[in-house]
């Protein structure tokens, strides 16, 4: 059995055909599913007897565990059970004034382990589908006031070690939601034969790169993945990608006070992303670390990190801060993984 947001058009078209009803009856569904985007128990345009039908054959795939807001009333954190076999997984709703931001998770748990993340530090259990990581995006469109505009894949999991499901999802969320290929980010490690192969596809995404560190040497310490794509071949796939899709590639790079904040480790990453060939330059958006339970490091200061983003700057560096948010939830960078017990909020 599919799910609701697992269900391709032509399997809802088949469904309703195999029930009899008329054929605008497909395109009803799929019009409040995906462009008025609300739940099927508010799709008024439908018969409520042929909505309860629905419901039953096409199922969610994600209970609500916990479901929890931010001191900023802003931040949306919700805790979902997957139907299938209850894995666990985190989605994060960011609003704005006038849009929103949500951020997906790819996989249940993450296999990558870097050291500061909570993600890797509990492990890989698998693979989310399609109808998981769509769900995910609607859901939390039903819960928004304000139109969901940006989609992130930056939750739990690496996103290129789930390629085939992330990218049905990504043309899903761009072809039925309408989605812009710009206004979606995938987020990666450093995958470099996914970061290839997306820059052999149709659609524009935004490609983050998580670096770390400007040193192999330092940046295996944080994330072991390193070891097997040591930075020359992340950028260098970067570069391509950049090349390929006429797209600025940003960086990230978690800011961790006495590991990676020095001085001179500024200034030898602003020598590396100086002369980044990609297009519009190098980006570098500095976070600073999210206190997780399974990592001892914490976020420098302020003005240290604001000297760090100077000296990237003064090698035509593009270098920003990012504001983190929901925190007092974990629901920020690095701190999402699955929990058993969660206080509400």
């Amino acid at each position: 059995m599919t799910t609701r947001y697992g269900a391709s058009r032509s399997e809802v078209e088949a469904l309703l055909a195999e029930w009899g009803e008329p054929r605008y009856r497909a395109e009803q569904v799929w019009d409040a599913l995906y462009r008025q985007q609300v739940a099927l128990d508010d799709a008024t345009a439908l018969p409520r007897t042929l909505r309860a039908e629905l419901d039953d054959a096409l199922p969610l795939a994600l209970d609500v565990l916990v479901e929890q807001t931010a001191h900023d009333g802003m931040t949306s954190k919700w805790l979902w059970s997957c139907a299938r076999d209850q894995a666990q997984i985190e989605t994060v709703l960011m609003r704005y004034p006038e849009r929103a931001t949500v951020c997906v998770s790819s996989q249940a748990g993450c296999a990558m382990g870097c050291t500061f993340c909570a993600t890797g530090q509990a492990g890989f259990e698998r693979h989310l589908d399609v109808g998981e990581i769509v769900e995910q995006v609607l859901r939390a469109a039903q819960a928004s006031p304000q139109r969901v505009s940006n989609v992130v894949f930056m939750g739990m999991g690496e996103p290129l070690a789930n390629y085939d499901n992330t990218w049905d999802a990504i043309h899903r969320l761009h072809d039925d939601l309408g989605l812009s290929a710009r206004r979606i980010t995938v987020s990666t490690v450093g995958v470099v034969p996914g970061m290839r192969r997306l820059a052999e596809e149709d659609l524009p995404v935004t490609l983050a790169v998580s670096l770390h560190a400007p040193t192999d040497e330092e940046r295996e310490r944080l994330v072991p993945l390193n070891r097997r794509y040591p930075i020359a071949e992340v950028l260098d796939a970067a570069a391509d990608y950049a090349g390929a899709k006429g797209r600025r590639v940003t960086f990230e790079y978690a800011c961790i006070a006495g590991e990676n904040d020095s001085p001179a480790q500024a200034e030898a990453l602003g020598n590396l992303l100086g002369a980044f060939p990609g297009v519009g330059g190098a980006h570098v958006n500095l976070i600073p670390l999210n206190p997780t339970d399974g990592f001892g490091g914490h976020a420098p200061t302020a003005p240290s990190i604001r000297a760090f983003a100077d000296r990237l700057r003064a090698h035509g560096v593009t270098a920003t801060v990012r504001r983190n948010r929901g925190t007092d939830i974990a629901a920020a960078c690095g701190q999402l993984r699955s929990r058993e017990a969660m206080p509400s909020g």
